[in-house]
């Protein structure tokens, strides 16, 4: 009993101190993998603000280079209209303007019509007394009485020496006398009845009739007033008949546009008085030939005017639609560089800037006409900074799609 007693205790006391021994091993082994996962944890943390520095640092950078690229504003041209208006100054004119003047002396016995006085061709405007001219007619047609007289019995008298010739009654001398007598009697009727004839028209004048269908415009004349026709003074006119059926507008076009301005164009009026309103016209003629003072072509543009409501003179604005020669464009009149080189404009291409040479056509104040240089899908930067060079990196901060006040032309086109 005893001795088994004491193996019991010594095999507990074995394994007490194996317990022992035991407990330690395990705590080690936690301190170990403690002291890694700190290790690990401080290595990390030391990796990852490196980490961080390098992107701060890479982040600033960014920032500095994108903070030192430009930020430019762009816009797209605007093409040009099919059509182009050209407007030029004018005056309108009667299409038949014509004064009338007294073909005969005497004095004014009645007149007819006043100013403003719608005519028709063949009324009779006025009548003039001409009792000289009626004295002068009698007479003529006494010598033309006479000379017909002459010339008959100098007929008569030739057959009969002809006759007598036959038979030798009378010599051939004879005869060729009375015959040469029949010839002079019968010039001298003919001259006698011309200077009737000559004096019947010179009374026919007494009455003045309307050339054409017409206004009259004024009258210089009126009753008992002396009418002088003669060829050393200078006569006077009586009265001035315009017709504006129809209208004329003589307009000088200039040389750049002759080709495009053709008979058939169309053409308008407008006028002040008329606000809103336009007269259509065709262009009519051209003078073929560029006058080398004002190296302008003259043009006739004719405007219908049944109803009268444009008179002669009026100043009028005259438009012309031209086809364009070329295509263009319009852009702001701020997207030009002047350099040295010549006029250039800023494009913005694959984020850079490039110069662009152009041509420019008409200025409209805000904006200008582009002939050659540019096109309509080019990126055109406004107000461009004197120090930009072609190359330069810029970035695009707005972009518009048309320039600024419509469409870029004058009021007519907007």
């Amino acid at each position: 009993m005893t001795s088994m007693n004491r193996v019991s205790t010594e095999d507990r006391t074995q394994e007490t101190v194996h317990h022992a021994n035991r407990i330690p091993r395990s705590t080690g082994w936690v301190f170990v993998a403690a002291i890694v996962a700190a290790g690990g944890m401080l290595a990390y943390a030391i990796h990852g603000g490196v980490v961080t520095r390098v992107a701060a640092e890479s982040s600033l950078v960014r920032s500095t280079e994108q903070a030192a690229v430009p930020i430019v504003n762009v816009i797209h041209p605007k093409e040009g209209a099919p059509l182009e208006e050209l407007i030029l100054p004018g005056n309108t004119q009667a299409f038949s303007d014509t004064p009338i003047f007294a073909r005969t002396n005497g004095y004014l016995k009645r007149w007819f019509f006043d100013i403003g006085a719608h005519v028709k061709r063949g009324d009779l405007l006025a009548e003039i007394e001409t009792p000289e001219i009626d004295k002068q007619l009698q007479q003529a047609r006494a010598d033309l009485e006479t000379a017909q007289a002459n010339y008959h019995l100098a007929e008569t008298t030739a057959a009969r020496w002809r006759f007598l010739l036959e038979s030798d009654s009378v010599s051939k001398q004879e005869t060729d006398e009375k015959i040469a007598d029949l010839s002079a009697k019968k010039a001298t009727a003919d001259s006698n009845a011309s200077n009737v004839h000559r004096l019947e028209d010179l009374q026919s004048f007494q009455k003045v009739y309307a050339p054409f269908d017409g206004i009259v415009t004024a009258r210089n004349t009126d009753v008992g007033a002396l009418i002088d026709a003669g060829a050393n003074a200078a006569g006077k006119e009586l009265f001035h008949l315009t017709a504006i059926d129809t209208l004329r507008v003589f307009v000088a076009i200039p040389e750049v546009y002759s080709r495009a301005a053709r008979p058939g164009a169309v053409a308008f009026l407008t006028l002040d008085e008329y606000p809103g309103r336009s007269f259509h016209g065709t262009l009519a003629r051209t003078s073929n030939s560029i006058d080398q003072a004002s190296h302008t072509l003259l043009t006739e543009v004719d405007v219908p005017n049944p109803d009268g409501q444009l008179l002669p003179g009026a100043y009028v604005s005259v438009h012309f639609k031209m086809p364009q020669t070329g295509r263009s464009v319009v852009v702001p009149s701020n997207t030009f560089l002047f350099r040295s080189e010549g006029l250039r404009v800023a494009l913005v291409r694959n984020g850079r800037v490039q110069l662009a040479p152009v041509k420019i056509g008409r200025d409209y104040g805000s904006t200008v006409e582009v002939i050659l240089g540019l096109q309509a899908s080019d990126a055109v930067v406004l107000d461009p900074a004197d120090s930009l060079v072609s190359g330069a990196p810029v970035r695009i901060g707005s972009h518009a799609t048309e320039p600024p006040g419509g469409s870029g032309a004058d009021g007519s086109r907007k």
